[in-house]
């Protein structure tokens, strides 16, 4: 991979190698492990992805934060013992290419799959993520199929939002669509979103734009090829059972998830390509 003058490889503590971007219009990092961006400020302006501070950045363990890519299922699998989120989250990714101009820088990496375990995914495919970086960020996740036989999966790009208080933050623009919450449902969405509690919804037939109102500003999310998204706080107690993340973090973070889940999850025709694609920005 030819890099740019904005653009290194290096190295946590720890040994993940990740790409950092240091630009005239913003700062990232994107590890390969897991092909996760975890880092995105846009110049003169605050970061617009969380990560936890109890993160340790481990092999093999996917990050606490950021945008963790869920692939090819969402959420537990059928199979006892198949990894929660797929496998994508915690594959290394192999850097593909860059490539700067005056407006953005687009990175892109994909996913080598001579290397995933066959027993969870004996599909022919490829599978390729671009970051595409500027005063905003746009994810776009592309799957192919390689195969002669149609298959079908479910994804989300995982991403987690800062907010300095979860009380006084509101998410705009999923009134009318349905939603399941912890297996029971569909309900209809019918106001802005506030939170008090655990919040786990899985919303589909969902606008394409949603607007989270934080005391640091609003924070735009859309979404293109996809009408199923994921809304997300652990809250108090679930909060204490996760791993690297402290027991207080709920207040200052969510996930809104771009997503193909239910009823929209994605078919793939032979030599068919599907690409998820979510564009966050202040």
């Amino acid at each position: 991979m030819k890099l740019s003058p904005s653009v290194s490889i290096e190295q946590s503590e720890t040994g993940l190698e990740f790409i950092k971007i240091a630009s005239e219009k913003c700062d990232a990092k994107i590890f390969l492990q897991g092909g996760q961006i975890t880092e995105f400020i846009p110049k003169n302006n605050k970061p617009l992805i969380w990560v936890s501070q109890d993160e340790t950045y481990q092999e093999g363990a996917s990050i606490r934060g950021g945008i963790p890519i869920c692939w090819p299922w969402f959420g537990t699998h059928a199979n006892d013992g198949w990894p929660a989120h797929g496998f994508a989250r915690t594959s290394v990714w192999q850097a593909d290419e860059v490539h700067e101009s005056d407006e953005q820088i687009t990175v892109s990496l994909k996913l080598p799959m001579k290397l995933v375990n066959t027993t969870y995914w004996p599909h022919q495919c490829a599978l390729k993520v671009e970051f595409i970086l500027s005063d905003k960020l746009q994810v776009r996740l592309t799957t192919t199929n390689l195969g002669s036989v149609p298959f079908s999966f479910t994804q989300a790009l995982h991403t987690y939002f800062p907010t300095s208080d979860i009380t006084n933050t509101h998410v705009d623009g999923l009134q009318g669509a349905q939603y399941i919450e912890f297996s029971e449902g569909p309900f209809v969405q019918n106001d802005v979103v506030s939170f008090n509690r655990e919040t786990d919804m899985v919303y589909t037939q969902a606008n394409a734009v949603q607007a989270i109102n934080t005391p640091e500003g609003v924070i735009n999310v859309s979404r293109e090829n996809s009408s199923s998204c994921v809304l997300w706080n652990p809250w108090i107690e679930k909060s204490k059972r996760l791993s690297n993340f402290a027991d207080d973090e709920y207040k200052t973070m969510l996930c809104l998830e771009a997503a193909n889940v239910l009823t929209d999850k994605v078919t793939l025709e032979p030599k068919q390509s599907h690409t998820l694609i979510t564009t966050i920005s202040w």
